[in-house]
């Protein structure tokens, strides 16, 4: 009797097993169909071509050609540079760029359904000392007029819809990206302790009576004891002044390595606190939205990009300058016809970044060493449906805390079919790390597979089976996605040294001098880069 219970027992276990694993295999074998209709496509910038610069092979130059002004790179500050030469009457200049495509980061992607950002995607209001970057917004059409005050009006279709953002926090949505839900009140007073001090800091100002934090940097105290807070990291400030609860570091860590790529172990204090202290959010009506566009900051660069029609070069990597003779003579490489020219100008505004100057001028090495560069990657997802989870609704950035990354951006969120399938969102990952250079080998040996699934799994803390949505994945990479400013690097030499002009015939211009790759700062260095050769010209 018990033998024969035993056994049916054992037979009915048999077939439960046999059809759980009939089913599981079959759900199996679903999904990989499933994934292998993804279509996946692994971008990115140049490296390739780029990296030719450490073993130069390139065929001597058949060919010369003449310009007064020579502007190399196209990213913001070499738009801006050209920009500003045209604003004084000076167009007498050629602009050279490796891509395909000028923006540097800001480039954007286009498919049937949005345009999308495949870099920096916002631009914060600017402070009101930046009355530059304001007339360059006031001529996009960005500022549609002003006030009775003379205050600047944003045009309201180019500033965030609500709702904004929202983060995905112990299972559940809540609105907005600062943690609240769900927390202690001793971690709630913390943070409301953090905030203050930051706001303290906005309006601290030097011995000269500028601001400690500004942006522009350039714009800030020169004068301060608070340099001091360059020597060691974010997170060693926090830690000794108390801040240790673990919502309150994930948030500031997410936002060091939004703007820095690195997080609160590897960015300076100074650095950390910058990002809370140096937006003034002078006009309170803005306070709490930014300036965006299904496409991001192309949006910015398509104004810029008008100023240099004409007079581009793309597809050219720049190899050799020597300022020796009585020109700049400037050798570079047509990536599309395989041969190399030799261009002479008078004066060139240099906007490659330091990584690329070493191989390009003498003696420079040595300082590049301290510049640090973080790798990233935005990955444009396109989704049948999206599986909304209980909460707040889905806003244009949304985070998830606990996540390698730092969530995704809905593009169509700026548009009036923003509700409309399919629905496409831009991934954000930096890849943080103490190496960048093990980080950087990491991001181009993994393949659009791998990448795919660490892309995946990350989304699916918050949106449980979103890959069966998933009809297709871009997976754009940058190598040296933005310069971080490690400890010591904001007020280091190898900074100051690396932009001094040379000769007045060589001027610098890029965000990894201000040593914060944020548009702002490009913008600035182009301007100042072009005002310098223009006043060098004027003393001749």
């Amino acid at each position: 009797m018990k033998s024969g219970a035993k056994s049916s027992r054992g037979r009915r276990r048999f077939l439960q097993s046999a059809f759980i694993l009939a089913v599981s295999s079959s759900f199996l074998k679903a999904c990989k169909s499933h994934v292998n209709k993804i279509f996946l496509r692994l971008t990115g910038t140049d490296h390739v071509l780029a990296h030719r610069l450490r073993f130069p092979d390139f065929p001597t130059p058949s060919s010369s050609i003449s310009t007064p002004i020579l502007i190399l790179g196209g990213g913001v500050a070499g738009l801006a540079a050209a920009y500003r030469l045209t604003q004084q009457g000076h167009t007498d200049f050629l602009l050279v760029d490796l891509e395909a495509e000028l923006g540097g980061n800001a480039r954007q992607g286009r498919n049937a359904h949005s345009s999308y950002p495949l870099g920096a995607h916002y631009l914060p209001i600017p402070n009101q000392s930046n009355q530059a970057l304001i007339q360059f917004l006031e001529d996009a059409g960005v500022i549609t007029g002003r006030d009775a005050q003379g205050e600047p009006i944003y045009d309201p279709e180019q500033l965030t819809f609500a709702p904004q953002s929202r983060l995905f926090i112990r299972n559940t949505w809540q609105e907005g990206l600062l943690p609240r839900y769900g927390l202690a009140q001793a971690e709630l007073d913390e943070i409301d302790r953090f905030l203050k001090q930051m706001s303290d800091f906005q309006q601290q100002r030097g011995d000269d009576g500028r601001f400690v934090f500004d942006i522009p940097l350039q714009f800030a105290s020169k004068k301060t004891p608070l340099h001091d807070l360059d020597r060691y990291t974010m997170f060693e400030w926090m830690h000794d002044r108390g801040y240790r609860g673990k919502h309150l570091i994930n948030y500031v860590n997410y936002c060091c390595r939004d703007d820095y790529g690195l997080g609160v172990r590897s960015v300076s204090a100074f650095a950390g606190i910058h990002y809370f202290a140096g937006r003034k959010h002078d006009l309170k009506q803005y306070a709490d939205v930014v300036l965006t566009w299904q496409e991001g900051n192309a949006r910015l660069i398509s104004h810029l990009k008008k100023h240099s029609q004409g007079r581009v070069l793309n597809r050219q990597l720049a190899y050799k300058i020597d300022a020796k003779t009585a020109a700049v003579e400037v050798a570079v490489y047509d990536d599309v016809s395989k041969r190399s020219t030799l261009i002479k100008a008078d004066q060139v505004i240099n906007c490659c970044p330091q990584f690329v100057n070493q191989y390009l001028l003498p003696d420079r090495s040595r300082w590049t060493k301290d510049f640090a560069y973080v790798p990233w990657v935005v990955a444009t997802i396109v989704l049948k449906k999206f599986p909304f989870a209980d909460g707040a609704p889905l806003a244009w950035d949304n985070v998830i805390e606990g996540a390698n990354g730092l969530g995704y951006v809905y593009a169509q969120h700026q548009s009036v079919g923003q509700f409309s399938s399919p629905f496409v969102i831009s991934y954000y990952h930096s890849m943080d790390g103490l190496d960048c250079k093990k980080s950087r080998q990491e991001l181009f040996e993994r393949t659009d597979e791998q990448w795919k699934d660490f892309i995946v799994k990350d989304l699916a803390i918050a949106h449980f089976g979103i890959e069966q949505e998933i009809e297709s994945i871009e997976i754009f990479r940058h190598g040296h996605g933005m310069i971080c400013p490690v400890p010591g690097f904001l007020f280091s030499k190898a900074r100051q040294t690396l932009g001094r002009p040379i000769d007045d015939r060589i001027f610098f211009a890029h965000t990894d001098l201000s040593g914060i790759s944020i548009f702002e700062e490009g913008f600035y260095q182009g301007l100042t880069a072009a005002d310098q050769l223009l006043a060098a010209r004027s003393a001749r």
